[in-house]
C-alpha cells in the first residue's frame, strides 16, 4: 500500500502541534488550584477560564470533525441539501438557550459536573441511573468521531486506518491525562484555527476547478443533481421539527457543554461564552456548507474520482475529504486533511474527560467512597480517562454500528436527561419517584420507536409509520426498515417531563397526607428527603462552604410538619442562585459562589 509522504508529513505536523499545545497548557497551569481540590481543577480548570480561551473551547463543544463532515454531507445529499443541514442552527440555538436558562443556575450554585444537581435532589441511586445515558453519549460520540477519522484519512493518505485511529486516540488521551481541562481548552483553540484556516484555504481552489459549476446556479437549478439548497416536503415537516428539537434542546444536557459552563470564571461569563459559541457554530459551518455545495455542483466524470458520483458509491459521508482530494492541488488537500484530522482528534478529548469526571466524582466518590481523598479521585480520573479512551477506540475499530449507537444514545440524552434537568433546576417539589417514572417513560417510548441504524425494530408504530426498503448499490442487498414520521422523540421527552412532575406530586401527596405509611418511602424521596443520606450530598461543593451551624439542624423529617417544610416560602423563594429544594438559611447548603 502506497503512503503519500506529503500527506503523512502534514498530519504529523498537525498532530505534533496539538500534542505540544496540550503539554504546554498542562505545564503552564501546573500550579493552578493550589490550596483547592486538584481533582476539581482537572475537571473544571480551576474555574478561571477566560473569555478568549473560553469562547473557543465553548464553540468546540460541538464544532469538530463530525460537525464539519456531517454539515458538508447533508448539503451535498440529493433530496436533502441545506434545508436538512440542521446541525449549525440547531446547535447554535442550543447554546443560546443553554446560556439564557441553564448556564447561570448551574454555574452560580457551584456544581462541578452536570450530574451534581441530580444527586443532590434525587439521591445517589438516581444519579447512577442518569449516569448511564450520559456515559453512553460521551463514549459513543468519541467512538463515532474516531471512526470518522479513520475513514477520512483513508481517502487521502493510504495509511493503515487502525493505526491512525490508535495513534490519534493515544495522543488525545495522553495530553488529557496530563493537563485535564486546561489541555482540552487550549487545544480547542488550535483545533478551531486548524479547521477554519485549513478549510478556507481549500475552498477557493475547489471552486475554481473546471469540473465545478457555479454553486449559485446549482443552488436553485438542477445541473448534475437536485439543487443543493434542498427543500422540506410537507409530509416530512414533523420529522424535520423532531430532529431540529433534538439538536436544539438535546444539545444542552451534555457534560461536554456544562464542563465549559462550570469552568467559567463567573455565571455571567458562562452566559457570555455560550452566546459567543453560538455565533462561532454558525461561522465555522460556512466552509463546510460551501464544500458540500461544491460537491453537489461537480461533474465527477471530469475528475480522477471516476464517473460514478460519491453518493452512488455510498461515500456521501466522505464528501468533504473527497472534495479536498480530487478538486484541490495535493499540497492544499494535505493541509486541509491535516487540519480536519487534528480537529477530529481534539474533539475526542473533551468527551473522554467528561465521562471520567462524572464517574470519578458522581459514581466513585459521592456514591461509594465519600471519604475518598483528593489524590485518590485524581487517580480514579486518570484510570478512567485511559479506560474510556480505550473503550471508545475499540468501538471505533471493531463495531460497524458505532454511528447507530451514538444516534440512539444522543436520543436518550434528549428524552431522559433533558426533562430531568428542567425538573431538577426549575420545578420545585420533584422527587426520586417522579424521576424514576420519567426515566422509564422516556426510555420505553424512545426504544419503542426503533432505530434503523442499529436494525432495532420498533414495537410502537406511531401515527404515520410505514415500512420502506433500501437496495444497497454495491451488495444489491435489500434492507427493510420502518420510517417514523411522527415526532416521537419530542413526544417521548414531553412524556418523560410530565411523568416526572405528575408522579413526584402524587408521591408527595400520598406520603404527606398519610395515605401511605412512611415505611413505604423506600427511595427516601419524600419523607426522608432531608435525611443524612441525602444531606451527605453537601460534598457536591467544597467542604469549606459548609458550616457546622448549617449542618446541626439537619434531621429526617417524618412528622406532620412536613407539609409546612415544603411550603416554607422563605426557604423556597430564591433568586436563582440556590437549589430549589434546599431548606434552611437563604444560601441553602451550598454557600456562596467563590469566583
Amino acid at each position: 500500500m502506497a503512503i503519500h509522504a506529503e500527506g503523512l508529513v502534514a498530519i504529523v505536523i498537525f498532530y505534533a502541534l496539538i500534542l505540544a499545545v496540550g503539554i504546554w497548557a498542562a505545564w503552564k497551569n501546573k500550579n493552578a488550584g493550589q490550596g483547592a481540590d486538584q481533582s476539581e481543577t482537572i475537571m473544571v480548570g480551576g474555574r478561571d477560564i477566560g473569555l478568549f480561551v473560553g469562547g473557543f473551547t465553548m464553540t468546540a463543544t460541538w464544532v469538530g470533525g463530525g460537525y464539519i463532515n456531517g454539515t458538508a454531507e447533508y448539503v451535498y445529499l440529493p433530496g436533502y441539501g441545506l434545508a436538512w443541514a440542521q446541525a449549525p442552527f440547531g446547535y447554535a440555538l442550543s447554546l443560546v438557550i443553554g446560556g439564557l436558562f441553564f448556564a447561570k443556575p448551574m454555574r452560580s450554585r457551584g456544581y462541578v459536573t452536570m450530574l451534581d444537581p441530580f444527586q443532590q435532589i434525587y439521591g445517589k441511586r438516581m444519579g447512577g441511573l442518569l449516569f448511564i445515558p450520559a456515559l453512553m453519549g460521551e463514549i459513543f460520540w468519541s467512538a463515532a468521531i474516531l471512526s470518522a477519522l479513520g475513514a477520512t484519512l483513508s481517502v487521502i493518505v493510504d495509511i493503515n486506518i487502525n493505526m491512525s485511529v490508535v495513534i490519534s486516540a493515544l495522543i488525545a488521551i495522553f495530553y488529557t491525562l496530563v493537563g485535564g481541562l486546561y489541555s482540552v481548552a487550549y487545544t480547542d483553540v488550535v483545533q478551531l484555527f486548524c479547521i477554519f484556516i485549513g478549510l478556507w484555504i481549500s475552498v477557493p481552489f475547489a471552486l475554481s476547478h473546471p469540473a465545478v459549476s457555479s454553486i449559485s446556479v446549482s443552488a436553485v437549478k438542477e445541473i448534475h443533481q437536485t439543487p443543493w439548497l434542498g427543500h422540506i416536503n410537507s409530509s416530512d415537516g414533523w420529522m424535520w421539527m423532531d430532529n431540529f428539537c433534538l439538536l436544539m434542546l438535546g444539545g444542552i444536557p451534555w457534560q461536554v457543554y456544562f464542563q465549559r459552563v462550570l469552568s467559567a470564571s463567573s455565571a455571567t461569563y458562562a452566559q457570555v461564552l455560550s452566546f459567543l459559541a453560538a455565533a462561532g457554530c454558525i461561522v465555522m459551518a460556512i466552509p463546510s456548507v460551501l464544500i458540500g455545495a461544491i460537491g453537489a455542483s461537480t461533474d465527477w466524470n471530469q475528475t480522477s474520482y471516476g464517473p460514478i458520483p460519491p453518493m452512488e458509491n455510498e461515500q456521501s459521508d466522505m464528501i468533504l475529504p473527497i472534495v479536498l482530494q480530487y478538486l484541490c492541488p495535493s499540497y492544499i488537500s494535505f493541509f486541509g486533511l491535516g487540519a480536519v484530522s487534528a480537529a477530529v482528534m481534539s474533539s475526542a478529548d473533551s468527551s473522554i474527560l467528561s465521562a471520567s469526571s462524572m464517574f470519578a466524582r458522581n459514581i466513585y466518590k459521592l456514591a461509594f467512597r465519600q471519604s475518598a481523598s483528593d489524590r485518590e479521585i485524581i487517580w480514579v480520573m486518570r484510570i478512567t480517562i485511559f479506560v474510556f479512551g480505550a473503550l471508545a477506540t475499540a468501538m471505533a475499530l471493531l463495531t460497524g454500528t458505532v454511528y447507530g449507537l451514538w444516534y440512539l444514545s444522543s436520543d436518550l440524552v434528549y428524552v431522559i436527561i433533558f426533562p430531568q434537568l428542567i425538573s431538577v433546576l426549575f420545578v420545585k417539589g420533584t422527587n426520586t419517584y417522579g424521576s424514576v417514572a420519567g426515566y422509564v417513560f422516556g426510555l420505553v417510548l424512545r426504544i419503542g420507536g426503533g432505530e434503523p441504524y442499529l436494525k432495532l425494530p420498533p414495537f410502537i408504530c406511531y401515527p404515520g409509520c410505514y415500512t420502506a426498503e433500501k437496495v444497497h448499490r454495491l451488495t444489491k442487498e435489500v434492507e427493510h426498515f420502518t420510517v417514523q414520521k411522527f415526532p416521537f422523540k419530542t413526544v417521548s421527552m414531553l412524556a418523560s417531563f410530565l411523568g416526572n412532575v405528575a408522579f413526584s406530586y402524587l408521591a408527595k401527596y400520598l406520603f404527606e397526607s398519610g395515605k401511605l405509611s412512611p415505611k413505604y418511602d423506600f427511595l427516601d424521596g419524600v419523607l426522608s428527603k432531608h435525611s443524612k443520606e441525602i444531606m451527605d450530598k453537601t460534598t457536591l461543593v467544597g467542604d469549606d462552604n459548609i458550616n457546622l451551624s448549617e449542618m446541626a439542624p439537619v434531621t429526617a423529617r417524618l412528622s406532620t410538619t412536613l407539609a409546612g417544610t415544603f411550603t416554607n416560602k422563605e426557604a423556597l423563594s430564591d433568586d436563582g442562585d440556590s437549589s430549589p429544594d434546599f431548606l434552611g438559611n437563604e444560601h441553602g447548603f451550598l454557600g456562596k459562589e467563590h469566583d
